[in-house]
């Protein structure tokens, strides 16, 4: 089934008037549902709903009128008809896989419209990379808008990536058709200072009458987080308290609360709805980052709403925070958000709400699953050999480039900075640790759930390697994982015990173009490969979720128990989530936004 266009409303409005009134034929009637009425907050029985042109029509009590002799009927039998799910805030690159292969996971599970940040691909190749993303979110049959990255790096002087982006590229992408406006803006201390970069950035996405994400992720909320709000960012999806999600809102931002595969921080936040009683029309469901495996066995916005409803929202309730509110934050409720005349044709017919069981997912009035599967034909979309071959390392690493050498004045220990990870949550913890001198090298103790890091210059081939260590991991014997997804620069992240094993696991990646890769003893025992700029694969989805189902065992056979811990390990060069990093410049200290010596 070719994707069909999205029609304009002022192009067919007469056309939908005359279904409305009877003079013209449906393309499509559904009859006997329940209508899910995001807009009034009630359920209306006995529903019919005409659509045409890709757009609802009617709807009301009785479609009859709309009905000509090519009219399909489909008799609803009292199930439900829900808006098809928005996905306020996410990236396609953390599921591993392309726009078309992330579409093809996620329809079945309800998402008919996404918001994409393609920041990562931005930090390796630039505009041209989101430019690509760009125009394969256009040949979707769902709705995928495109943000323009605002911080690419996305901490100045911290860091340095693949590319630099500006406010002259930010005002040359708002002239695209399928930018919706500015990415989240991570540099919330260039916001507060006032660099002319953010400043710019933000003011061409406002003379454009876009929106403008934020992403102010540190835990003070006095005059920066005032200050932040003031300089133009209107969501936030950094939260994880209830007190964050409160302040938010009443400086007039949206609050985002995100499900992804390894971020939970829906429980805490949605307590300023059902314990403090703040208005839900300001909350927004998203997801951020899901991986390949957890789009296919799990779900993607459906889960989101699932979780919500069982944290105690009402169904309306969760289901508007997943549809109107992320359209009227977008200034999209024209077009998307609820099942009313005049928007585009997306829906659900759901069999229980409750649960959110997904019998059938339409979009622009086609049919595209059913019973949970595909239906409609996606093909693959192409991607340039520019897009390729971005993994440079210089030269062939051995395993003396991962030692750390002490002091020369250093007696049996040291006392090192290390990384602490933070179960289901972005931000790490800053922590230290006393660790071995022998023979001149600082060791790791494995008994204290403290291993080695280590970050891989790979965009320009400068040889460049940064040495730190991080716990809790739980790794035992002798292993490493690295992976060219590193947010947001995108080099080269080593985890490890064993400095051999680190070795052969960059090597390895460097040879294929990039991916993830699990080492044990020697041995590869999991391997996610990752063409498209080191970020995404070209293979499907399933395919994709089954190897990372296989790295996921890998690193529990070595010891590993943290939930979607290969999440945790793409965050940890992440120099804008407070509080301790690893950048191609160092140990950055993101509490202070400088960088700090390794060893104390």
């Amino acid at each position: 089934m070719p994707v069909k266009p999205v029609e304009r409303f002022e192009d067919v409005a007469p056309q939908l008037v005359d279904v409305a009134m009877g003079r013209a034929p449906a393309d499509l009637v559904i009859r006997n549902a329940r209508w899910v009425n995001v807009h009034s907050g009630e359920i209306v029985p006995a529903t019919d709903i005409a659509v045409a042109a890709g757009r609802f029509a009617y709807c009301g009590a009785d479609a009859s009128h709309a009905i000509g002799p090519a009219t399909e009927i489909v008799d609803a039998a009292g199930r439900y008809v829900v808006p098809g799910l928005c996905d306020a805030h996410m990236h396609v690159e953390s599921g591993m896989v392309t726009v078309t292969e992330f579409c093809r996971a996620v329809i079945p599970h309800g998402t008919t419209s996404m918001f994409i940040d393609p920041h990562e691909i931005a930090n390796v190749l630039g505009l041209d990379g989101v430019k690509l993303m760009h125009d394969e979110a256009l040949a979707q049959p769902v709705n995928v808008w495109v943000q323009m990255p605002s911080c690419v790096p996305s901490a100045p002087g911290l860091e340095e990536g693949g590319a630099v982006l500006g406010p002259a590229e930010v005002a040359q992408a708002m002239g695209w058709p399928g930018i919706i406006g500015l990415g989240e803006v991570m540099n919330f201390p260039g916001v507060v200072a006032n660099d002319p970069t953010m400043v710019g950035e933000i003011a061409a996405t406002r003379r454009a009458g876009k929106t403008i994400g934020g992403h102010y992720a540190s835990r003070d909320l006095g005059r920066a987080f005032h200050a932040y709000v003031a300089g133009g960012p209107e969501d936030d999806h950094e939260g994880t308290r209830m007190e964050d999600a409160v302040a938010r809102v009443r400086q007039g931002m949206k609050a985002m609360l995100r499900l992804g595969s390894a971020w939970y921080d829906v429980a805490e936040q949605v307590k300023a709805i059902t314990e403090a009683g703040l208005d839900s029309r300001h909350f927004i469901l998203c997801t951020d980052d899901c991986h390949s495996g957890t789009l296919v066995r799990d779900g993607h916005m459906d889960r989101v709403v699932r979780h919500a409803i069982s944290l105690g929202l009402k169904p309306i309730t969760a289901i508007q925070m997943a549809t109107i509110n992320t359209a009227e934050h977008f200034k999209l409720e024209r077009e998307i958000g609820s099942v009313t005349p005049g928007r585009r044709a997306d829906f659900l017919l759901v069999s229980d709400l409750p649960t959110l069981i997904i019998d059938a997912v339409y979009a622009r009035g086609m049919r595209l699953a059913e019973g949970g599967q595909l239906t409609a034909d996606l093909p693959a979309y192409p991607y340039p050999d520019t897009a390729k071959q971005t993994v440079r390392l210089g030269h062939r690493l051995s395993a003396t480039d991962f030692a750390v050498r002490a002091p020369g004045d250093a007696g049996a220990t040291v006392t090192a900075r290390v990384i602490g990870v933070v179960e289901n949550q972005a931000p790490t913890r800053s922590l230290t640790a006393d660790l071995p001198v022998l023979d001149g090298l600082v060791g790791i103790d494995m008994e204290a759930d403290v291993c080695r890091i280590a970050l891989v210059e790979r965009h320009r081939a400068s040889g460049a390697i940064v040495n730190g260590f991080v716990s809790g991991f739980g790794y035992r014997g002798a292993c490493a994982m690295a992976s060219t997804v590193a947010h947001d620069s995108h080099h080269m992240i080593v985890v490890g015990t064993s400095e051999a094993e680190m070795a052969q696991a960059a090597n390895r990646l460097g040879e294929i173009g990039g991916g993830v890769i699990f080492i044990q003893d020697g041995a590869e025992r999991a391997l996610i490969e990752m063409p498209i700029a080191g970020l995404m694969s070209d293979e499907r989805a399933e395919i994709v979720a089954a190897k990372a189902d296989r790295l996921i065992e890998a690193m529990r056979e070595a010891g590993c128990r943290l939930n979607n811990a290969y999440m945790q390990h793409s965050l940890l060069a992440l120099v804008v989530i407070p509080s301790l990093r690893i950048s191609d410049k160092g140990i950055v200290d993101v509490e202070r936004f400088e960088l700090v010596d390794l060893l104390v």
